[in-house]
This record gives structure tokens, C-alpha cells and sequence, in this order.
């Protein structure tokens, strides 16, 4: 795992976490995370805080090759610091003796002056999206998701999403269970997208999932915006009205309905904290009819107005008016 002078910090500690609680979970030590910076030693991250004993990159390269490379935020521009430039280098030359390599939030520059971005699809953070694009035009870079992998290679976008990046590959290496239960100790959603309901308290429900269980989710956030009665849900996986009812109630503990509403809710949120789309607009993405039926279904359960928690939670101009339309 590589860190550099002034990196972002949660960018190594986050995933580093992810493998610590996967031992926990596994009760083995499936993963030997090694801190290794270009000149070895103590590494201030981006806000202070110290790393004591980094391992040096010559040292490192000494041993067996690492299974997985993971490459900390960095400095997002084409022409990178000396360090940085350092490991792109090095990587350019060792990279195939790697089976997976990792960049959390601006560490893809490094794995993108490397080579290893060329033709495949990459993302970071959102606020340097365009400038990754610009510094490697053959890097097909994306903002509808907060991880993309492609092979051997993933990349993700900003800070925290790291984690979620990793929690994806102990899923890929030790299966869903094992994630689900990382991701409970450290109190996350083991599914978050950036282009989609972030999975909140349906999700947690969903301690046992079967793969119905991923399935009737994931079908449900795909058609947020059409009409979800029980008796679609059963069609869609062959069940009856019945059976179907019972198997929300049993394994969910909540009716179809309400596992609907729930993620509605959730993708509302989500829309009024991440974008400045307006209430029709939102009213029509979520399902929720129109503004008036989002305006009063989204303060009863979440005991705010829409524009309430939109002034709250916002990253965008909030709404002045608790009834307007405009974003």
C-alpha cells in the first residue's frame, strides 16, 4: 500500500481497515498489508497526522512480489511529484509481475503515468475527473460509479470510496458473506455506487442475503422511476403474490411495499444532498408520484421537508421554498 508526503490519509487507513477486520472475520491473516513510501521512513499525510515506519520502495522491491498493489490520493496532475514519479516508473516496469493493482482517489495519476490506464475505464475523485481525462486521453474515464474495475486493475473515487473498493474485492476473494460482515463491524453499506441509492437501512436488513435477495434490490433501484406493486416484484422472480410477501416478511422483515418506499427514500437523499435536480424531477426518478406525494412521504418518514434536508446535507444551492419545483 503506497503513501506519499501530503497524501490523503483515509485514502491508505480506510482499506487498510477493510483487510485488518477481514482477518478478524476470518479468524487467519489472509492479508499482509505493508506500508511502503519511495524513500522509507515517517510520511506526513495531507493533514498532519504521521505515518512512523513506511517500508522503502527499494526495500520492498526486494521481496516477493506483492499480490496487490494499492496506490494512495496523490497530486492530481499530469506531471506528478517526485515521489509519485518514482513509482510510476517503477511500476511501468514491474507491473506485470502484479496480479491486482488499486488506486484509491487521485492515485489514479500514478497507475495513468504508469500506462495503465490506456484503453480501459478508470475513475477518481469527482472533483478531478476532468483533469485525469485531460492528462490521459486514452484512459476511458467515468463518473457513474464510485469504483471501476477492468481486469486487473481498479480504481476508485474519492476518499471513503476506497473503502467501498476494497469491501468489493474481499467479495472478490472470500465471497459476499465474509464482505457483509466486514462491512457490518465497521457499521457501511457493502453496496454503494455512485449512480445509485446508497442502500442505507434496507440494505443492513439484509444480514443473510440470498442471492434473491442482491437481486430483488438491485432490481428495484434499476426501475425506481416505474411502478414496483408486489405483483411485478413476484412475476419478476417467479414467485406468487404470496410467496413473495412472505419472503420479505421472513427475510427482511418488512413488507414489499415498505422495501420499495425505503429505497425511494433512500435515492431521494441521495438526489437532494448530491445533485440540484428539482422536486418534479426527483419526484419522477424515485417513483414517488408527484411533488406533492414526494413532499409529504419524504417528511414522514424522514421528519424533515425535502428542502429542509436539502439546505442540511446539500453540496449544492438548496431550495428556498419547501413546495418550489426549481433545484
Amino acid at each position: 500500500m503506497f503513501t506519499f508526503p501530503r497524501a490523503e490519509l483515509l485514502d491508505l487507513a480506510g482499506p487498510w481497515s477493510v483487510l485488518g477486520h477481514t482477518n478478524d472475520v476470518l479468524g487467519r491473516r489472509a492479508y499482509a498489508p505493508m506500508v511502503v513510501s519511495v524513500d522509507g521512513g515517517e510520511v506526513a499525510s495531507r493533514h498532519d497526522l504521521r505515518i512512523a515506519a513506511s517500508k522503502s520502495l527499494a526495500a520492498a522491491s526486494r521481496g516477493t512480489r506483492p499480490h496487490t498493489i494499492v496506490v494512495a490520493g496523490g497530486t492530481p496532475h499530469a506531471t506528478l511529484p517526485t515521489s509519485e514519479h518514482k513509482l510510476a516508473a517503477w511500476l511501468r516496469r514491474h507491473h506485470a509481475d502484479v496480479p491486482r493493482l488499486v488506486s484509491i482517489c487521485t492515485g489514479a495519476f500514478v497507475l495513468g503515468a504508469a500506462g495503465l490506464l490506456d484503453g480501459r475505464r478508470a475513475t477518481t475523485h469527482w472533483a478531478v475527473l476532468e483533469a485525469l481525462a485531460q492528462a490521459f486521453p486514452r484512459a476511458k474515464v467515468v463518473d457513474d460509479g464510485i469504483f471501476q474495475r477492468q481486469g486487473r486493475i481498479w480504481t476508485s473515487a474519492g476518499v471513503t470510496a476506497g473503502i467501498d473498493l476494497m469491501l468489493a474485492i474481499v467479495e472478490d476473494d472470500h465471497g459476499h458473506a465474509v464482505a457483509m460482515a466486514v462491512a457490518r463491524r465497521l457499521l457501511l453499506f457493502l453496496r454503494r455506487t455512485g449512480g445509485q441509492a446508497q442502500f442505507s437501512e434496507a440494505l443492513q436488513r439484509q444480514g443473510d442475503e440470498t442471492p434473491r435477495g442482491r437481486d430483488i434490490a438491485a432490481f428495484v433501484v434499476d426501475h425506481l422511476a416505474e411502478p414496483l406493486p408486489v405483483e411485478r416484484l413476484a412475476r419478476r422472480f417467479g414467485m406468487s403474490v404470496r410467496s413473495t410477501t412472505r419472503w420479505f416478511r421472513t427475510h427482511l422483515r418488512v413488507s414489499p411495499a415498505a422495501f420499495v418506499r425505503s429505497l425511494r427514500i433512500d435515492e431521494a437523499k441521495r438526489l437532494l444532498s448530491d445533485s440540484s435536480l428539482s422536486l418534479d424531477a426527483i419526484s419522477n426518478r424515485t417513483g414517488l408520484g408527484d411533488v406533492s406525494t414526494l413532499y409529504r412521504v419524504f417528511s414522514s418518514d424522514v421528519g424533515v421537508t425535502p428542502a429542509a434536508y436539502r439546505n442540511r446535507f446539500g453540496s449544492v444551492e438548496g431550495l428556498t421554498d419547501d413546495r418550489q419545483t426549481g433545484g
